[in-house]
């Protein structure tokens, strides 16, 4: 199965929002907490979601080089 340039860059603009979301969830969340224990879990759950927002912007940005022929075979 392949997949255009263009549809993978919306592919990853939203996986990249679903990933902020629950990095901003998790850490919204730890001003809650009190166990010293779920506030170190939140906090690697948060950087873990953070992470994967990361890896999905550099790789919407690379598909959109690709889109407008500036990274790649240009024919």
């Amino acid at each position: 199965m392949r997949i255009s340039a263009a549809v993978a860059v919306w592919l990853c603009a939203a996986f990249a929002l679903i990933c902020l979301g629950f990095a901003l969830t998790a850490f919204s969340g730890l001003a809650t907490l009190t166990d010293a224990v779920e506030r170190e879990l939140s906090l690697g759950y948060g950087w873990f979601w953070t992470f994967l927002f990361c890896i999905a912007a550099v790789f919407g940005v690379l598909s959109w080089l690709i889109k407008v022929g500036k990274l790649g075979n240009p024919e």
